[in-house]
């Protein structure tokens, strides 16, 4: 055998080899693949609405199985939900909790307070995002001025009809607020202002 040709062959071996090599790799990394995508992990499903600041608890949810794969850590599993915790925002009923979603009541920086609103639309319900609206009683004390955004980023906790004369057209809505737009709030109703609860986004 001449040295050109034993070279040849030893390339050949060589391409040959590598070549198992990515097929075996290939194979393995399909099957890693597939046998990833069935395993499951228990992770923590919301049972209720939950809106932002509200205290939590295993009551709240219940535990699913579910294949996320490497995306499994993102979620809370039950024993990671530590008691004292709270939403950091609104959970849908029926939603995987992320774990980005619930902290500390030490970190919560919402409250919340109960507005009486008139013309409540049909679809605001509890975890649904809402513009506070009001238009300050005027000077002469029995008309109003022109309607304003009193909170822009608000949630409402829960949805309650108003009780005597003005119960057939108004409700009384706990809604969720920032700390700081609290006192902006109080102002307004203390000041008679007509207030109004509007889906974000129609205002």
């Amino acid at each position: 055998m001449t040295p050109s040709r034993g070279r040849r062959a030893v390339l050949g071996d060589v391409r040959f080899l590598i070549g198992i090599v990515l097929v075996v790799a290939s194979v393995a990394g399909v099957w890693l693949l597939v046998s990833s995508s069935r395993q499951t992990a228990p992770l923590l499903q919301a049972t209720r609405t939950v809106v932002p600041g509200e205290t939590i608890d295993s009551g709240d949810f219940q535990v699913v199985d579910v294949g996320l794969g490497g995306l499994t850590d993102t979620y809370l599993a039950p024993q990671e939900l530590e008691p004292g915790s709270i939403a950091m925002r609104t959970l849908a009923e029926g939603e995987l909790v992320p774990a980005s979603a619930v902290g500390d009541a030490s970190q919560g920086r919402t409250t919340t307070v109960v507005v009486t609103s008139t013309a409540i639309p049909a679809e605001v319900r509890s975890g649904t995002s809402v513009e506070l609206w009001h238009a300050p009683l005027a000077e002469d004390g029995r008309t109003f001025d022109e309607p304003r955004v009193l909170v822009a980023d608000a949630v409402v906790a829960t949805v309650a009809e108003a009780e005597g004369m003005l119960s057939q057209s108004s409700s009384d809505v706990e809604v969720v607020i920032d700390r700081a737009d609290v006192a902006d709030v109080l102002a307004a109703i203390s000041g008679g202002s007509a207030i109004s609860v509007i889906p974000a986004g129609r205002g």
